[in-house]
């Protein structure tokens, strides 16, 4: 299986962003983390991260007949962009959301989804072992 990892803004400064909210392990921590697990599960994997929105979109466009499921934290574009939320309904590949922090219990502008609407599943919460738990979700469909 092919699945494609996207992460949107200020995921590169994990580590140092709100070490309170985020943690203190890094991006590469976690790309390492997804690599390495995917490897163990016989998945090919690509990691991508873009802060900006229109990249982010291209790449989900570029996954269609390539990846076989997409692994999302759209980050603070989650709240706000109708744009990924429109491409992931337009590629229909099994798609989840995930969020290192637990948005549910944040500010109110985080309690909205665009992005989430067009997920089978969102990891909320987790830390890192979302994106392994929505790894494993597409694994196991």
């Amino acid at each position: 299986m092919r699945i494609l990892v996207i992460n949107g803004p200020n995921l590169n400064m994990l580590g140092i962003r709100e070490p309170d909210i985020y943690g203190k392990n890094t991006y590469a921590d976690l790309c390492a983390l997804i690599e390495n697990y995917a490897k163990e599960k016989n998945a090919e994997i690509k990691i991508f991260q873009s802060n900006h929105e229109g990249s982010i979109v291209d790449e989900i466009q570029a996954a269609f007949g390539n990846f076989d499921g997409i692994v999302i934290n759209p980050a603070a574009y989650t709240h706000t962009s109708v744009a990924i939320l429109d491409a992931l309904k337009s590629v229909a590949i099994p798609a989840v959301e995930i969020h290192i922090s637990d948005v549910s219990k944040r500010e109110d502008f985080r309690q909205i989804s665009y992005a989430g609407m067009a997920c089978e599943k969102s990891f909320i919460g987790l830390g890192f072992d979302g994106y392994l738990r929505g790894i494993d979700y597409l694994l196991n469909k």
